[in-house]
């Protein structure tokens, strides 16, 4: 009696070319962005792969035309947790959307388009306008602005932007306080060998 074949086990049909793209620049979960056709040269934003869109805190918000094409013109403050610098701003209105807010309340925003950077690179964005005074940041970047652009490392911060002030300001403090402290060896040093006497 002839013992049974074992069918043969079907290669999976599966390619690389069915993987995600992990060539592809790393973000961090909040990085520091620009938006050059509003005037904005640096705004902290939070990357939100669980939104779908991208949205920018603004206040006075008003639609109103420009021959037959409308347009939205608002104010924005880019400083985190400040309200000292205003950059105001207007783009054409590309649609009124609703939107349902991280507490699951809708609302209608204006949606405009405009261009981001972010570690070299330059693309158009979709981006709605609400007040988010009372979020930690004045943006968020949403799914379909870093989709195929980034891959998101959640475990780390500004990895293609540079640091904020008060990082930097951290680091050069900590660097002198070293400076300070190897003066005080050497010193120390230079005194106790008054005192040896092997040589």
């Amino acid at each position: 009696m002839t013992a049974s074949k074992k069918p043969a086990l079907s290669a999976s049909k599966s390619t690389v070319s069915n993987l995600p793209d992990l060539d592809l620049p790393v973000i961090g979960w909040r990085e520091k962005v620009a938006l050059p056709e509003l005037a904005i040269s640096t705004v902290k934003a939070k990357i939100d792969t669980g939104a779908r869109s991208s949205a920018l805190n603004a206040f006075d918000i008003e639609v109103f035309k420009k021959g037959e094409v409308d347009f939205v013109r608002f104010k924005v403050h880019p400083v985190q947790r400040s309200r000292k610098k205003v950059v105001a701003a207007e783009a054409a209105l590309l649609d009124m959307r609703e939107v349902r807010n991280s507490g699951g309340k809708a609302e209608f925003r204006p949606v405009i388009s405009t261009l981001v950077s972010l570690g070299g690179k330059q693309w158009p964005i979709e981006l709605t306008l609400t007040n988010r005074d009372q979020m930690g940041f004045r943006m968020l970047l949403g799914r379909q602005a870093v989709r195929h652009r980034f891959l998101v490392d959640a475990g780390k911060s500004y990895v293609q932007s540079s640091l904020p002030a008060h990082k930097l300001k951290s680091n050069k403090k900590s660097s002198n306080s070293r400076k300070k402290l190897d003066e005080n060896s050497n010193l120390v040093e230079k005194f106790l060998s008054l005192f040896d006497t092997s040589s």
